[in-house]
């Protein structure tokens, strides 16, 4: 995986703006910590940061390729896993290339050769631009699930990209301003965010499934793919394989690369049955052990204490899978206290306040993965495409109008100032965020009502919340230069899920009761029937203790921009309580008054490291 950047200005000379790319791909360093690489052309600057995966020595960015008079450059950010037959194709008819097996070749030359429908043509996660000198225009394009990030913004005759925020800042014609919309998609919609929307005013996210093509007459963005909804045809037996034939292949395609490659296991079933796919493969062609990693925190055996959201812990579950499959296993602990000084370093991988300690674990979990390793696979998406979240099975949640993830707005907005709460109209933009996913929802005609409304909600889920954790998954990961690849997201896979009634995927009386019976034989009974537990937050009070003092500390001080924003006395109320005030979950599963008070630290430090002006 990579960084890339870079800008499109028709009324200057770019030749000479080498210094402005280098630091817009200083600010993505550690997305690629291996190479980096600039091309200037009259009107187009274009850059890469490189985390060298795949061909070494033959996959340097930017890359350029020359067909007749014409000349092609590319930066991208990503994996193409069917980059073989693309390649037999792509020579089949008459194309030659000078790397071994880079699939960034492959990628540019298959733009070459078919034009913007290249995309419909690619299995992986990417993003990416293309600039074609002769025609002087520019093409971007981002993987169908979005795994691979990618903003822009247009400021008057320039366009302006990059796989992060942070890019787009270090350019000299974009600024961190946001106005009364970029604040709702923080406080009322975070730690997720409307598709598509940037924050900052005037930006944008390229959404899932999309390309853009910017020339000198202006831009014109279209979707080259979206879910379609169709009659499932297939018995439940047929279904099964099925799963399981598309699932395997898409383990077997990620496991490709010139690197180290390890899996997450938490002992669930999902990172479970990667890890045990991964592990087979690793035995069969004989590359020696598969290493695994799992995530604690100090003291959590004595603090931990089931309830619907997360039913058990992982401690034992990931030691026992591993056991069973032979994998190496490593179990990294953190550090409560280290926890809490990771917020700051995680927003800024994010580029804006997250999901607090959900998003600082991982980053420490990364941090230790990428000393042995380069790659990771990891069993998210899993529960948005199949259904495993409490909210898929829960009456009052599938009642509610509004997104299940999105949580006690009332009593979370007591915590800010009247000011902000009359500014932005919490529950008013919720429901226009709603009204607007439903309305693209791809409806099945005669479909019976509640069929229909849970392929509402799993559309929500896989074009919001999905999202949201694909997003966390790539900052975290590639704040320490890790890729994590996603198998879950292989988009024949998503495809075939999509229309499986709802009856079926929970058959034999489980929550993705068709995924368990798909791999059924190879995990243990036990580890194939147990429930859905989320990704392991901390319990042990040492961590509210550390939180506390650190929003009790930003109260005092006169000079923190958080203040205007917020109602300072319930602040101090919540964080000199035990917690109890605010219990349940307010976002997602695992959000709850310790992760509000590392939310509002991690706003702060947003607000002051990106010097934001609010209008």
């Amino acid at each position: 995986m990579c960084g890339i950047t870079g800008w499109v200005d028709w009324e200057a000379d770019l030749t000479g703006q080498g210094d402005i790319l280098e630091a817009m791909l200083g600010a993505l360093s550690r997305r690629g910590p291996d190479a980096s690489g600039i091309w200037l052309s009259k009107h187009a600057a274009i850059g890469h940061r490189r985390l060298v995966v795949v061909d070494p020595a033959g996959g340097s960015q930017p890359m350029t390729r020359r067909r007749g008079d014409k000349v092609y450059t590319v930066t991208y950010n990503g994996e193409l896993y069917n980059t073989l037959e693309l390649r037999h194709e792509l020579e089949g008819l008459g194309n030659t290339f000078l790397t071994r097996n880079s699939d960034t070749e492959v990628l540019l030359m298959a733009y070459i050769q078919w034009g913007a429908a290249c995309v419909e043509r690619f299995n992986g996660i990417y993003a990416f631009a293309i600039w074609d000198e002769a025609e002087q225009c520019l093409f971007m394009a981002r993987d169908r699930l979005g795994v691979k990030p990618l903003f822009y913004t247009r400021q008057g005759g320039v366009l302006v990209f990059g796989s992060e925020l942070k890019a787009l800042l270090a350019h000299p014609a974009v600024h961190p301003v946001v106005d009364a919309e970029g604040l709702a998609e923080i406080f009322v919609m975070g730690p997720s965010r409307t598709p598509g929307h940037g924050v900052y005013r005037g930006v944008f996210e390229l959404r899932p499934g999309c390309c853009l093509i910017y020339g000198k007459n202006g831009s014109r963005l279209s979707r080259y793919w979206s879910l379609v909804s169709r009659p499932h045809i297939d018995d439940l037996d047929v279904t099964a394989a099925r799963v399981r034939e598309l699932f395997e292949d898409a383990v077997e395609r990620q496991l490709v690369a010139d690197v180290p490659v390890c899996a997450f296991l938490s002992g669930g079933l999902d990172s479970s049955a990667i890890t045990a796919i991964a592990a087979a493969a690793f035995k069969r062609e004989n590359t020696g052990l598969l290493h695994s990693y799992s995530i604690d925190y100090a003291g959590n055996e004595r603090h931990f204490r089931p309830d619907l959201f997360q039913p058990n812990s992982d401690a034992d579950w990931s030691g026992r899978v591993a056991d069973y499959l032979g994998t190496s296993h490593h179990v990294v602990e953190i550090d409560n206290y280290e926890l809490a000084d990771a917020l700051l370093p995680a927003a800024r991988a994010n580029d804006l306040p997250g999901m607090a300690d959900i998003d600082s674990s991982l980053y420490l979990l990364c941090r230790e993965i990428k000393k042995e390793h380069t790659v990771a696979l990891s069993g998210e998406s899993a529960d948005e495409v199949f259904g495993g979240y409490p909210w898929f099975h829960d009456r009052a949640a599938l009642r509610a109008k509004s997104f299940p993830w999105v949580r006690l707005l009332r009593e979370r907005f007591k915590f800010f100032s009247p000011e902000l709460v009359s500014l932005l109209q919490p529950e008013k933009y919720v429901e226009q965020r709603y009204q607007e996913a439903l309305a693209e929802v791809p409806r099945l005609p005669g479909e019976e009502p509640f069929e229909a409304r849970m392929r509402e909600i799993l559309y929500l889920n896989i074009t919001r919340f999905m999202q949201t954790l694909l997003d966390r998954k790539d900052r975290m990961s590639m704040g320490v230069g890790l890729e994590v690849r996603v198998p879950f997201c292989d988009h024949r896979l998503v495809e075939y899920v999509w229309n499986i009634p709802w009856a079926i995927k929970n058959c034999d009386g489980m929550a993705k009761g068709i995924l368990r019976r798909a791999l059924g034989g190879m995990l243990p009974g036990d580890v194939l029937r147990r429930t859905k537990s989320p990704y392991p937050k901390t319990h042990n009070p040492e961590y509210l203790a550390a939180v506390r003092e650190m929003v009790l500390d930003l109260l005092d001080d006169v000079n923190s921009p958080l203040l205007p924003l917020i109602n300072a006395g319930e602040v101090r109320r919540l964080a000199e309580s035990d917690g109890s005030l605010f219990d349940r979950p307010w976002f997602g599963q695992l959000m709850r008054g310790p992760q509000f008070l590392a939310f509002l630290i991690q706003v702060d430090a947003w607000l002051r490291t990106y010097k934001v002006s609010i209008i």
